[in-house]
């Protein structure tokens, strides 16, 4: 899989744009996840899995389960080690 963005744009809870730095793009069990943290001041980094909408467009959705989100932790931190 190609990281093909460096840099993504989402909405908080009060709409205002914030801009995320991509840390890492990985596949896990046919599903894309990213690893983004906050572009302009040091944060925690946050994992979101891409999703497609109705039309086809990538989406970006939190991680609401639990054993889903410890593998993708996992995979990070593995990835990480690597490279």
């Amino acid at each position: 899989m190609e990281n093909d963005f460096s840099t993504i744009v989402l909405k908080d809870e009060e709409g205002k744009e914030v801009e995320f730095e991509v840390i890492m793009k990985f596949d896990i069990e046919d599903k894309e996840y990213v690893i983004v943290t906050l572009a302009e001041e040091e944060a925690d980094a946050i994992a979101f899995r891409i999703d497609k909408d109705e039309n086809g467009e990538n989406i970006f959705v939190t991680i609401d389960d639990d054993d889903e989100f410890q593998m993708v932790c996992e995979a990070y931190e593995t990835l990480s080690l690597e490279s």
